[in-house]
């Protein structure tokens, strides 16, 4: 079984004097198993992770370290059950963890929260929804195969999405095909914005799968783990963008690929029913910028208290200008946090009408909040925060990309919002 390691000695813990947790375990409800691996993962991104931080920035270099780090923590199996040998943690507990990492480090952050959702939507995911007998049997005999390869060699699944089209929105069917052959099926495609490109082992594609007679369909969505070094494979084109620069999210080519059968991670009809019935399940990108937006107001107080190690120790907190603007920054913070908790404690499937438009404005408040937090960060500490020595700017950098992430963009979320608030199903104006 996949157990919990810590990364550092408690001599070296002491030393660092770890940062308090975003979400304490006693304010937040968090039982003592959830609070153990939340605190592994807020140890390894302070102790670790946050040291390599700048150099993936700056080199545009996918944190392979921080993945083997993870692997060794136990935590490439943090949503993998415990009768697999993973950690068996839920929806929460992961999107705290992944909150406490996105703190520290944006990109591994947000490129294991790829990897994790392979084995969170096929496992306590999936297990909410429903199959008959012989399909449950079936997907846990396949899941097991791709949970034995993460615990055991530290597999990385990714989780391209992205086609250039509405079909990351879940406005059309997806254009990457599987044309069903004996053993399995024929994948045609491209993802671009394809995260871990060239690193991950495994690209958990989605898919349409052609039926003879139909048209594309979103019902027909497949979810398939492409080997990386199967033939027909390419990874292609450059990489060097604003933010987020440690993803590596290059566009990924399929041609003619064999995908056996037992390389789905979810059985025919099951992703689309997910979608339907499931849907925080695309609320996964946001705890990376929780995280980032608790960064930014970390940043700013250490600045303003003269702590910032590379900077001569001037305190400049007793200027009201600074003391307002961290104040506005704590209102923020808080606000986020508390919608954010909220979303992601009440997931489930078949959530209340309610519930699903507290997930759209807990993932627009922490998109666009976390920037707005930075840019107010950027303010207040003035000119030594434009450098690129110093975490705040990349921190800055990283917190304007969220509101762009398919499938719930910042204006997605708003359409969605306002159209459902005002509409009941199947309203119209005609």
């Amino acid at each position: 079984m996949m157990t919990v390691q810590a990364s550092k000695t408690a001599t070296a813990i002491d030393a660092i004097n770890l940062d308090a947790p975003i979400f304490a375990s006693d304010a937040f409800r968090l039982n003592d198993e959830q609070a153990g691996i939340i605190a592994t993962a807020r140890e390894l991104g302070q102790s670790v992770f946050a040291g390599r931080a700048a150099a993936y920035d700056r080199e545009a270099k996918f944190p392979i370290e921080n993945y083997r780090d993870l692997h060794r923590a136990g935590l490439l199996g943090i949503a993998i059950p415990k009768k697999h040998g993973g950690l068996g943690a839920g929806y929460q507990t992961y999107a705290i963890a992944a909150a406490e990492i996105g703190r520290y480090c944006g990109a591994t952050a947000l490129t294991w929260n790829m990897h994790v959702c392979s084995t969170l939507w096929s496992g306590p995911l999936a297990d909410d929804l429903d199959m008959n007998a012989a399909t449950r049997a079936e997907h846990e005999r396949r899941r097991a195969l791709h949970y034995k390869r993460i615990v055991e060699e530290g597999a990385i699944y990714s989780q391209p999405f992205s086609e250039g089209g509405a079909a990351a929105a879940g406005g059309v069917a997806f254009g990457t095909e599987a044309k069903p052959v004996k053993g399995g099926w024929l994948v045609n495609g491209k993802k671009i914005f394809a995260s871990l490109s060239g690193h991950a082992d495994y690209y958990g594609a989605l898919c349409t799968e052609i039926v003879e007679g139909e048209k594309a369909s979103r019902r027909n969505t497949l979810y398939l783990a492409v080997p990386a070094k199967a033939d027909g494979v390419s990874v292609v084109g450059d990489w060097d963008p604003l933010g987020m620069r440690g993803t590596v999210s290059r566009t990924l080519l399929f041609k003619d690929v064999f995908v056996p059968e037992d390389a789905a991670l979810m059985p025919r009809g099951v992703y689309f029913q997910a979608a339907m019935r499931w849907p925080h399940m695309f609320l996964t990108l946001s705890p990376t910028y929780v995280g980032l937006a608790q960064a930014a107001y970390d940043f700013t107080v250490r600045y303003l208290r003269g702590e910032v190690r590379g900077t001569p120790p001037v305190k400049r907190r007793m200027y009201p200008t600074k003391q307002i603007a961290v104040a506005q920054m704590q209102i923020k913070l808080e606000q986020i946090k508390a919608i954010w908790f909220q979303a992601v404690t009440e997931a489930c499937a078949n959530p209340t009408k309610e519930q699903v438009l507290r997930a759209y404005a807990a993932q627009y408040s922490a998109m666009e909040g976390a920037n707005e937090i930075a840019t107010l960060a950027i303010r207040t500490c003035g000119g030594q925060a434009m450098l690129k020595s110093l975490a705040l700017e990349r921190i800055y950098r990283d917190s304007r990309c969220g509101s762009l992430m398919l499938p719930w963009t910042a204006e997605l979320c708003l359409d969605r919002i306002g159209r459902e608030a005002l509409y009941e199903t199947g309203e119209t104006d005609d």
